[in-house]
């Protein structure tokens, strides 16, 4: 599924996030920046170390908070470690939509032009995926229809079949697409 809004493409693709070929990946993060299991692990598994080693010399951070790291071996050219979570591994729509605004404003401070999103707290997090896809799809159309951003592309990556829906009515919804 495909929408634009100004002019920055929003598309929503099932699939593998650390697959993604953008300049930035966002990472479900937790606010000491290690990176476990779910999103954060798989980008520590294909990356490799180093994306977690430079995550955890900035941290920790406070939920709702964002930090810049290399991609390792991933295709992307960063990661964005979104702290979508607190120290006690649970997120909450205030905390995934404040952790969203900060990604944004890391990309838009390094004229980046595209960005991949994964559900922000429906793991770990325990957030249900509707809700998870409401506040992320929300808070990236708010960012673009400001019309001061840089990113040219939006890429919601998401694994499962149930969230990969979520986000796609989200989407039709919050943009007015169909």
């Amino acid at each position: 599924m495909k929408v634009k809004i100004g002019s920055t493409t929003f598309s929503i693709v099932r699939g593998d996030i650390t697959e993604a070929e953008v300049d930035a990946v966002v990472n479900a993060a937790n606010a000491e920046l290690w990176m476990g299991t779910g999103v954060a692990g798989a980008m520590k598994r294909k990356g490799g170390t180093v994306i977690e080693e430079e995550a955890v010399r900035q941290g920790p951070i406070e939920p709702g908070e964002a930090v810049l790291t290399v991609a390792g071996n991933l295709p992307a050219t960063h990661v964005i470690h979104a702290a979508a979570m607190g120290r006690d591994l649970k997120a909450d729509p205030v905390m995934i939509a404040a952790a969203t605004r900060s990604s944004l404003a890391i990309a838009d401070k390094h004229r980046m032009l595209s960005i991949a999103f994964p559900a922000l707290g429906s793991g770990v997090g325990g957030v249900p995926p509707a809700q998870s896809a409401d506040t992320v799809i929300s808070t990236v159309v708010e960012h673009v229809r400001t019309g001061k951003t840089s990113l040219q592309k939006v890429v919601f990556v998401l694994y499962q079949d149930e969230t990969l829906k979520a986000f796609s009515d989200a989407l039709r919804r919050l943009a007015g697409a169909g």
